[in-house]
């Protein structure tokens, strides 16, 4: 379980990794980082400038240890995010970030009201994996856009590129996770 003063530490991380990446420089994790988070864990790095989406970038899966996934996931939230502009020199004093770590997703089954039944607006977000596109969601979209359940499968669908629907069919994959979110704010 991560506590505030490790949401801090790892907020910091980020944003030294978001500003040397802008000022193309290398980054290096303290030692004491490194064996502090060594353990594998997926991590959402999202960036906001004026309270609008600015960059967001991460693992869904714990692939890699969690020090070396944030600073992976922060260099590309600022720099390689394709619906926006690498982040200049200029906007790094406008910018929040936040950090979401994420628990191992969970694949839910059952027919449509089984699903909608196992999805907890405010803890869990979601992955949606189709034969043409797959797509996730952080439990705190949700929230922000006052979801149901039914609503949280079908932006998810959006979110790959597919139809809101596309949760209801065979071929759709639905995964459940949590996330322990830090800001700066």
């Amino acid at each position: 379980m991560l506590r505030e003063e490790d949401g801090r530490e790892l907020l910091s991380v980020a944003r030294k990794a978001i500003i040397s990446s802008v000022n193309n420089q290398e980054i290096s994790a303290p030692p004491s980082f490194v064996s502090r988070f060594n353990e594998k864990s997926g991590v959402f790095v999202t960036i906001t400038k004026n309270k609008q989406l600015r960059g967001c970038i991460g693992f869904p899966e714990p692939i890699f240890p969690l020090w070396k996934a944030l600073i992976e996931a922060a260099r590309s939230a600022a720099l390689n995010d394709p619906r926006f502009p690498p982040l200049t020199r200029e906007e790094l004093k406008d910018v929040k970030v936040e950090v979401t770590v994420l628990t191992p997703p969970e694949e839910i089954k059952g027919d449509a009201e089984e699903l909608k039944k196992q999805i907890e607006i405010g803890r869990h977000g979601l992955i949606v994996r189709a034969p043409y596109g797959s797509g996730l969601l952080l439990p705190q979209v949700f929230v922000e856009y006052n979801a149901t359940p039914e609503m949280a499968l079908g932006m998810t669908c959006e979110k790959a590129g597919l139809e809101s629907s596309c949760w209801k069919k065979p071929t759709t994959s639905i995964f459940r996770f949590e996330g322990i979110v830090f800001n700066e704010e």
